[in-house]
């Protein structure tokens, strides 16, 4: 049981918020199914048509830069002459079909529980989200009626919820 819990906490703390959609990097999938990135990408790139955009997208300059910033394990790519690839929860599911192992079918497996775990977790709580939403709604409002400065409003709000980071679900060791 620990090694599965390790191994889902491992596969959460790699899901990102990019473009409104939750994705993985090339670099942390090669990483979970044991290949070479460069590898990943070459059967990607073998099955292009099975990867439209709304399953893969190549990362913005800007994205890479606020990717490497936020994310130490991504300092490498900081000077690198190509994007990555990130991929949705349909991209990562055709995946296991263009990459002919067992591990990397388990492994697909164990990302798409995660993506449904956190799915589920939004929609038990998104009661909890909209009061959250409501509340810097009033906020913004109060700041403008009584000249406070709305960037410390967000900073306070974003302190209460970070939109950039899944929540992390299950039990701890």
């Amino acid at each position: 049981m620990k090694n599965n819990l390790t191994v889902i906490n491992t596969i959460e703390n790699r899901i990102f918020l990019i473009r409104g959609q939750k994705v993985m990097i090339d670099r942390d999938l090669a990483d979970l199914y044991g290949v070479e990135t460069k590898k990943l990408n070459q059967a990607v790139k073998r099955n292009f048509e099975r990867f439209p955009i709304e399953f893969m997208f190549k990362l913005t300059d800007s994205e890479l830069s606020e990717l490497v910033t936020n994310c130490d394990r991504f300092k490498s790519l900081k000077h690198s002459v190509s994007s990555p690839y990130a991929f949705t929860e349909h991209g990562i599911a055709m995946l296991s079909s263009v990459l002919n192992s067992k591990k990397a079918v388990a492994i697909n497996i164990e990302i798409i529980k995660a993506f449904i775990r956190m799915k589920r977790y939004i929609l038990e709580h998104k009661d909890l989200v909209l009061r959250i939403d409501e509340l810097e709604q009033f906020l913004i409002q109060y700041a403008k009626e009584t000249n406070i400065e709305i960037d410390k409003i967000n900073k306070a709000i974003d302190l209460l919820m970070d939109r950039t980071k899944p929540v992390k679900i299950g039990f701890r060791d």
